[in-house]
């Protein structure tokens, strides 16, 4: 089944065709629309931004665009450009990914809006206009204004994990007494080797809430404030 774009109809056969206007205005609006989410990420301070997503979607739609030229007047069109493209921009993804010294992942959300990106510049490239700015809707505001609501969830949520330095291992007895009271529970415990010989012992905790007063009146971060209280404790935060 053939697919007639929305808005490709609106402009008329040009924007549909592989000539120099269409090429064009795809690459044009693909980084427009890239430009945006690069915005969007840069004013958070992560480290692809603005120029990063830019050159993605360009050379997404660039490799569609090819891919579309090559294709003129084949039987059976090809697109590894494009499926190239995704590998590549697969690959900058994963190496995007960062594991800090907590064993905490950063970059996460940032390497998915990089692929998703790219997907909006080949959609873009390929005259498929609506449903690369259909997209680009959906993905900003998920971007920029979900973060809040995440929050919220997390912080609601029965199970949360610490990063824990002690000033001593012989104090770990102590903390789980201190866990219990609280009404918690440790669901995982995992000593950190990133910190062996800093004289600090450090600790994953994955925690459980069981007592309903907690759960309703206490978020996770006043339970980590009450925790950090404790004298035998040198820094704790959730991961």
């Amino acid at each position: 089944m053939n697919y007639t774009d929305p808005i490709a109809a609106l402009l008329g056969p040009w924007s549909q065709e592989p000539g120099f206007a269409a090429i064009l205005l795809r690459v044009l609006l693909s980084c427009v629309l890239a430009t945006v989410i690069g915005c969007e990420r840069s004013t958070k301070r992560h480290s692809a931004g603005l120029r990063t997503f830019l050159l993605v979607a360009l050379a997404a739609s660039a490799a569609m665009a090819l891919d579309e030229q090559l294709n003129a007047g084949r039987p059976t069109p090809s697109y590894l450009l494009s499926a190239a493209m995704i590998i590549a921009v697969g690959i900058l993804c994963v190496n995007s990914l960062v594991f800090n010294a907590r064993n905490k992942i950063k970059g996460l959300t940032t390497a998915a809006a990089l692929l998703g990106c790219g997907v909006i510049g080949l959609c873009v490239g390929a005259g498929a206009y609506t449903i690369g700015i259909v997209a680009f809707v959906v993905m900003l505001p998920s971007l920029a204004w979900l973060t809040s609501f995440e929050t919220y969830l997390k912080n609601r949520s029965n199970h949360f994990e610490i990063h824990l330095e002690l000033k001593n291992a012989s104090f770990l007895q102590d903390f789980v007494a201190v866990i219990r009271q609280l009404g918690l529970s440790i669901d995982d415990i995992e000593s950190n080797p990133a910190y062996v010989g800093s004289g600090l012992s450090v600790y994953s905790v994955a925690l459980s809430i069981h007592n309903s007063q907690l759960q309703k009146y206490k978020t996770h971060a006043e339970i980590i404030e009450a925790l950090n209280s404790l004298e035998y404790i040198s820094y704790i935060e959730e991961m």
